[in-house]
């Protein structure tokens, strides 16, 4: 369910957070599902428990996941997503370097449009916000 790549140069820590979130936008994870625990998960990716445990601190701070006290770990129940201007301008900005990046490759408005769309499917992304 959960993979990291250690050679990538996004933070593992921020890799837990997008497969969790994948995840439940594909419908793999559904809310009230639990997750491995901070333990079994580092184990699992053979990782710092600190990075799962950043990870999941983050979820849960951004209410995605919360944490039951001696119960364990699950996927929220009652999340709704919230647009937070920081993150909006991080996207937009990574938005901006893939756009650039198209058109230096060759991929025209509309076919970047129809890449977008087709993972925005592939991930499960129906919900209108």
């Amino acid at each position: 369910m959960i993979n990291v790549d250690p050679r990538s140069s996004t933070p593992i820590y921020e890799q837990i957070i997008n497969e969790v979130k994948t995840s439940i936008l594909k419908g793999m994870l559904v809310p009230g599902d639990k997750l491995p625990s901070v333990r079994q998960l580092s184990k699992n990716l053979i990782v710092n428990p600190n990075t799962v445990s950043k990870a999941y601190m983050e979820l849960e701070r951004q209410k995605v996941i919360q944490t039951l006290k001696g119960r364990g770990t699950y996927v929220s129940m009652d999340y709704n997503p919230t647009k937070e201007a920081t993150k909006i301008n991080i996207m937009k900005n990574n938005l901006k370097n893939i756009v650039v990046e198209a058109h230096y490759i060759g991929i025209g408005k509309q076919e970047l449009i129809g890449i977008i769309e087709t993972i925005y499917n592939e991930i499960g992304g129906s919900h209108s916000c």
